[in-house]
């Protein structure tokens, strides 16, 4: 299995999926965008993955490289490719599918619970996610749910927290990859956002709980191994 992933920034790779896919004995590819580098030829890989990033997914005029970053993951979307997007990686999946990508009432950065919708009951992830569960969030915009995906969570800040499509194509507002190493490069590199507000939690209170990180780990891979076998 040929994985490859979008990466936006130095910062911010693929946390817990490394370990797990190189576990499976899967081949792993990066395109690091920030460096302005070009992605592979669709047809040499199986998966695509868009990672997070501090910037917007309608920031094609500040990052050039977005506008052709957007063009590559609807073509791997229409050619039937797993798609998975975390953060900004499920927003800019969003924007593709033609959905609005906009600013959240707020900002939700740290340890929050994230309930399961009746339409994730249904679907083939339904077993992936518990009916309430804590995640990892950093993010302050969020996205409309595309036409023809079904939403997969919500949580007290942020209405729109995941989408599935076709048991193929996977957008995630929160962060189940994120390790403590992950989550210290975030508060080192985007600390300045951590302002005290109502779903904003201290660097203190992130990094505190060991177990927490090793709890979303597992979610994840649980993910992996469904839209694995959903589409083996």
């Amino acid at each position: 299995m040929r994985i490859h992933h979008f990466q936006h920034v130095a910062f911010e790779g693929l946390g817990s999926m490394a370990p797990y896919f190189h576990s499976k004995g899967f081949q792993l590819s990066a395109t690091h965008l920030y460096l302005d580098l070009s992605p592979p030829p669709l047809d040499t890989l199986d998966w695509l993955i868009v990672m997070g990033g501090p910037m917007g997914a309608c920031d094609e005029s500040k990052y050039t490289w977005m506008a052709r970053e957007k063009a590559y993951i609807q073509k791997a979307v229409a050619a039937g490719k797993i798609v998975l997007g975390i953060c900004l990686g499920a927003q800019l999946i969003a924007a593709v599918l033609g959905a609005r990508v906009f600013k959240n009432n707020h900002r939700e950065i740290g340890w929050f619970p994230i309930q399961k919708t009746e339409q994730a009951k249904t679907s083939a992830l339904a077993e992936v996610f518990p009916q309430q569960t804590e995640v990892f969030h950093w993010h302050g915009d969020t996205f409309e749910i595309p036409r023809g995906t079904a939403l997969l969570a919500s949580s007290d800040a942020c209405a729109h927290q995941g989408f599935t499509m076709d048991n193929r194509v996977v957008g995630l507002q929160f962060h189940l990859e994120t390790t403590p190493a992950s989550a210290r490069a975030l508060v080192e590199n985007c600390g300045h956002e951590l302002d005290n507000s109502r779903y904003v939690q201290t660097a203190e209170e992130i990094l505190a709980d060991g177990p927490r990180f090793e709890r979303i780990n597992t979610i994840m891979a649980a993910l992996l191994d469904r839209m694995q076998a959903n589409n083996s």
